[in-house]
């Protein structure tokens, strides 16, 4: 749970580390959400965050936004109340993405657009998704200094992720640096359930292929001591069992 304020050790000046809004406002923003952090998250050893406060200027944290995703390249993985840029090495979030909600309003998104594009973001994507099986992709690339918008309707490429965006009958497939399509929450317990059952059978299969090796040098040593048995038998009775062959 997050407390709501904290103070900056260096600064103490109070960094407000939620607005209490909720991170989103449906379902299938939620989803797009977790779907693209989570995806992120394991391909990159980088900080990728959902709905965290972005601080870029010290002493003054009027100048905020919760980006739905951001991803710091060059900064390490772990937890932050909130982004505070100066305690970053000074790197901003180079990645941004938002999922557009009924609540959006285009004023408020001008002002996003405004405060990426001023405080340092190379890349922008906001996904506009209607419905479970309609999405469409808007995207920016920084050139000169300005977010320019840049043709991905169709096939785009992250140039820092190396992420690519298809559009397939309406709707938005993300592929990973591997060319597998990112996985919904879902999918990936259902993978990662059906990995753990896979290795529970192999492990199942090399015990029992184990216990059957066990059993064959039982019943070979068994044999062995059997014709120890006899040989001393014979020789007991004063017969060669070399003289039998």
């Amino acid at each position: 749970m997050s407390r709501p304020n904290v103070i900056d050790e260096l600064d103490d000046i109070y960094y407000p580390e939620t607005d209490g809004e909720p991170m989103a406002e449906n379902t299938l923003q939620y989803d797009w959400i977790v779907t693209i952090k989570g995806n992120l998250d394991k391909y990159l050893e980088d900080f990728v965050a959902g709905d965290l406060f972005w601080y870029p200027v010290k002493g003054n944290p009027k100048i905020v936004y919760a980006p739905d995703i951001m991803v710091a390249l060059g900064r390490p993985k772990g937890y932050r109340p909130s982004y505070k840029q100066w305690l970053e090495n000074n790197i901003a979030p180079q990645v941004i993405f938002e999922i557009l909600s009924p609540g959006n309003r285009e004023e408020e998104m001008k002002r996003k657009f405004q405060f990426y594009e001023k405080y340092g973001v190379q890349e922008y994507y906001v996904l506009d998704a209607e419905s479970e099986t309609q999405c469409s992709l808007a995207a920016w690339i920084r050139a000169n200094d300005k977010l320019i918008p840049v043709l991905a309707k169709n096939n785009w490429t992250s140039p820092l992720l190396n992420i690519r965006f298809e559009s397939v009958e309406r709707n938005l497939i993300i592929y990973g640096p591997d060319n597998l399509p990112f996985l919904s929450f879902s999918e990936i317990v259902e993978q990662e359930k059906l990995a753990t059952q896979r290795a529970e059978a192999a492990t199942q299969r090399a015990e029992a292929e184990h216990q059957r090796a066990e059993a064959e040098h039982q019943r070979a040593e068994a044999a062995n001591q059997q014709l120890k048995m006899l040989l001393e038998k014979l020789k007991s009775m004063g017969i060669d069992p070399g003289s039998l062959t």
